[in-house]
Parts: C-alpha cells; sequence; structure tokens
C-alpha cells in the first residue's frame, strides 16, 4: 500500500517499453482484413465525413500510422489518431474527436459498446481467430445433456466466429441460444417477449423460464466483460473457453462472496458523510443525468456530494481528497466494477449508492453495472419513499463501527450543493459562494499562493538538470 502513495518513479524509467509488432498483419492483405478497412471506408465515404477520428488501443498503435494512410487514402478524408484515451480505451473518446473537429469515430479493438452521446460510431473489434471445432469440443465436455439451456456469449473480437460455432452446435442443442452484437450502428433490431438486450449483447430466451434458468458459455479470455456478465447475470453457472489455450472449463469465481464484497461498500457508503462523484466519461449517453440523479439522491440522504473530474484514476490522485470519505464512479458497465481495495476509501457504483442512500432499494440478486437502468424510466428505476410528516429519523446502527446513525430523509431536497447565495455587501448585490471553497479553506494546506509584494526580486540562476530520482548534482544511491 505505501508504494502506491510514495513511489519513486525508477521501475517506470528503468521499465523497458515492449512494442508490439505487427505480428504477421504487416502485409496489406492481412491489414486490410484484419481492420476491416473497406467496411470502414464504406461508412466514412457513405456519410460524406471530411474529418474522422480513428481510435486506437494501446496494443494497436502500432498499426496506427499505416490504417490511417490506408484509410485517407481510400477516402480523400482528413483522419485524426487518438491514442492515449481520456479513460478507458473501451469507450468511444468523444471529448478528443471533439477536440479536432470529428464528424465521426472508428473505434478500433475491445469495446463495451456503450452508446454515445453526440457522434456517430463505427466499431472495427479486430477479428481474432478462433478454433471453432475445438471450442464446440469444449462445450460438449461441460454440457453433455443435449437438452440444456445455454446462452453463448463471446468477448467482441471473437463475434464473428459465432454463427460458425452455431452451425456446430445448433442440430445437436436444440436449446442452445447464440448471442449477436447490438450496438448503435444497428439499431434495427427486433422486439419481443423474451428479448435480452443488454451489454450490447442480443439474444432470446424462452419467456416463461427466464434468463434464470440458463447457463452461461462465454468464449473469450478472462477479464473485465466476463466479470460484468457473472455478477449482472449472478443466477446463472458461468463456463468458458479461452482461444489463447485452447481450454474450457466452469468459472470458479464465487458470485456470492463477490456480492458480499459490494454489499461491505455499501455499508461504507451508508456510514459516509462526504461522497466525491468521479466522473469516469464523457462519452456515455446519459452521465450528465446519472450526475444529477447522484446529487439528489445525496441531498436527500443528508450527505454532501463534491463532483470531480480528473480522468484515469489511481489511488495517488484519489489520496488528496482525504475529506471524501467514500467515492462514486459513473462510468461504463466494465469499468464501473473498480476493485478499490488499493485505494485509501473505497470506490463504489452508482447502483450501491443507491443501496446505501435510497431505502425504497433492497438488496437482491439483481446487480445493476449500467447507470442508465438506474434513471427514470429505466428498467431498475426505485424512486424515493415520500416521508412521513411528524415521523423523526429512525435509528440505525453501522455494522462497521457499531455507531448510531441518522437514516432518516428529507421531506424535500436539499439546495444544490455546488453553490450558495451569500449577502457579500447588502448595499451592492449578493455573491454567490461555493461550499466546497469554504470547505477546503480549512485545510492545512490549500496550494500554491501568489504573496504579491511579499517575495524579493531575484535574478534567475541556473537549475537543477536530470530526473527526478537522479539530478546531476546528487549522488547516485
Amino acid at each position: 500500500m505505501a508504494t502506491l502513495f510514495s513511489h519513486d518513479g525508477a521501475e517506470v524509467v528503468q521499465r523497458a517499453l515492449a512494442v508490439k509488432e505487427s505480428s504477421g498483419r504487416t502485409p496489406a492483405q492481412a491489414l486490410d482484413a484484419f481492420y476491416e478497412l473497406e467496411r470502414a471506408a464504406a461508412f466514412v465515404t457513405a456519410s460524406g465525413f471530411r474529418r474522422v477520428a480513428l481510435q486506437f488501443p494501446d496494443e494497436l498503435l502500432a498499426d496506427s500510422v499505416a490504417v490511417a494512410a490506408k484509410m485517407e487514402e481510400a477516402t480523400g478524408s482528413k483522419m485524426y489518431i487518438l491514442g492515449d484515451t481520456s479513460y478507458g480505451s473501451c469507450c468511444v473518446d468523444e471529448v478528443a474527436a471533439e477536440h479536432v473537429g470529428a464528424e465521426a469515430v472508428v473505434h478500433y479493438g475491445p469495446a463495451c459498446l456503450s452508446p454515445c452521446r453526440k457522434l456517430l460510431v463505427l466499431h472495427v473489434f479486430g477479428q481474432q481467430p478462433l478454433d471453432t471445432e475445438r471450442c464446440a469440443g469444449a462445450f460438449r465436455e461441460l454440457y453433455p445433456d443435449r437438452q440444456s439451456h445455454v446462452v453463448v456469449l463471446s468477448d467482441v473480437v471473437y463475434a464473428h466466429a459465432l454463427g460458425e460455432l452455431e452451425q456446430l452446435l445448433g442440430p445437436e442443442y436444440p436449446h442452445v441460444v447464440f448471442s449477436r452484437l447490438a450496438s448503435d450502428e444497428a439499431p434495427d433490431c427486433p422486439q419481443g417477449p423474451g428479448l435480452v438486450r443488454q451489454f450490447g449483447r442480443l439474444f432470446a430466451v424462452e419467456a416463461q423460464s427466464g434468463l434464470k434458468d440458463y447457463a452461461m458459455f462465454y468464449v473469450g479470455a478472462e477479464g473485465l466483460a466476463l466479470t460484468n456478465f457473472m455478477l449482472s447475470w449472478n443466477r446463472c453457472p458461468f463456463s468458458s473457453f479461452n482461444p489463447a489455450t485452447g481450454h474450457g472449463r466452469r468459472e470458479s469465481l464465487d458470485g456470492n462472496r463477490a456480492l458480499l464484497r459490494r454489499l461491505y461498500l455499501v455499508e461504507r457508503a451508508r456510514d459516509a458523510r462526504v461522497v466525491g462523484i468521479l466522473v469516469g466519461t464523457l462519452g456515455v449517453a446519459g452521465y450528465l443525468s446519472i450526475l444529477e440523479h447522484l446529487r439528489g439522491i445525496l441531498s436527500r440522504a443528508g450527505k454532501r456530494s463534491y463532483t470531480l473530474a480528473m480522468g484515469k484514476l489511481s489511488p495517488a490522485k484519489l489520496a488528496n481528497f482525504l475529506e471524501v470519505d467514500v467515492f462514486v464512479l459513473v462510468a461504463c458497465p466494465q469499468n464501473s466494477l473498480l476493485d478499490s481495495r488499493d485505494f485509501y476509501r473505497p470506490v463504489v457504483t452508482p447502483y450501491e449508492l443507491e443501496l446505501a442512500c435510497n431505502p425504497a432499494r433492497e438488496w437482491s440478486n439483481l446487480y445493476v453495472t449500467d447507470f442508465r437502468d438506474l434513471l427514470p424510466g429505466g428498467c431498475a428505476h426505485v424512486g424515493f419513499p415520500d416521508t412521513v410528516p411528524g415521523e423523526g429519523d429512525v435509528p440505525d446502527v453501522s455494522l462497521i463501527t457499531g455507531e448510531l446513525r441518522a437514516a432518516g430523509l428529507s421531506s424535500s431536497p436539499a439546495p444544490s450543493s455546488s453553490s450558495a447565495l451569500a449577502c457579500r455587501n447588502p448595499a451592492l448585490a449578493l455573491a454567490e459562494i461555493s461550499p466546497a471553497a469554504s470547505f477546503l479553506e480549512s485545510r492545512s494546506w490549500r496550494g500554491l499562493e501568489q504573496q504579491l509584494g511579499q517575495t524579493p526580486v531575484t535574478k534567475a540562476v541556473p537549475g537543477r538538470r536530470g530526473i527526478a530520482i537522479a539530478y546531476e548534482d546528487e549522488a547516485c544511491g
């Protein structure tokens, strides 16, 4: 834990960067096939886009220049490469795209398929090879009963091979359902009873039995996508096939233990008096609405809130806000499940904060990772109960500290925690004072001060040379 907050930077300076080469994708044919340049060029020319942003994850940046050059040659439009994204690489970085005036974004690599607010997006996942015969064999070993009810999911990079896998398993397993991707570029998805559309996947189950009677078979490596599926559909047994190793297995992640860990974070949120709302996305549709929603429930619960936008999170960044008791992260479903064990304060999801602040929402097996489902009109929205006049705060005991805490709700939402009005001079005007600024005045260190007229003027002198861990005038350790 200590190294997270007092790192000397030696590891970063001495680390050898392994630049991933194209690994067989250098020939033009392989490059065109992997990045689907023909489909991407058709997307640009069909809509007449003149400025397009190409977003690459770190592992694909080695091919970005070649892809951009081919796209400009094929379309005649200007291409801009987006590398270091503001938040997670699975989300579309609309902010960076708007900085260059892009009219659309071509997103390469794995994606969470969260809907965007403004720009049109084409997802190119990069088709990774899948041995469907071996995958089908692993499926038969895991599900010997031909009448098994199973939903087949996949990582987005293997979604192209599910059709071939369905041809192998469909005749043998009549109750096996194969999902398909349902991103925003294909809005004409069918509707009907038993249809599940969640996390960018679309599949239909028998309406009478529902999803709880199905098992899940995931094609892909272990990662955030699989964890998100297992927590959200925690009543379904999971198994997986890893194409990299060629082996299938029953997932041993204890869903109940993971949920108990999240329940502990809910209890920490109930004890919190000051909550920091972390903006973990600026491109997912509805993020402004959920920010207002969270501020409202925190105000009703009598908690003070501060909104923080700091890009990619790290323990060192959040350690600067010691006054905050707990943070709530607004991000896409994959990035919202942040393991906060290494952080100085716990980080919860919007759903967990609602469990802590809204008495009408009860803990159940249903776990919500998509914050859009919590908004009014969403499938998991639960409104606040009306307070009973004359009924005082209900005493409640913290399960962590053992102390009493008030659990009552305000009869009406409190004034916004972002600003308040105060009379600076009755004869002049009203001035707007931020409670956050007033609160931070009590901190022992408030940043650099100008001290105009108090600092003597001196001539400039040569400064130190080198890097922070080894300046030239310092003895090497």
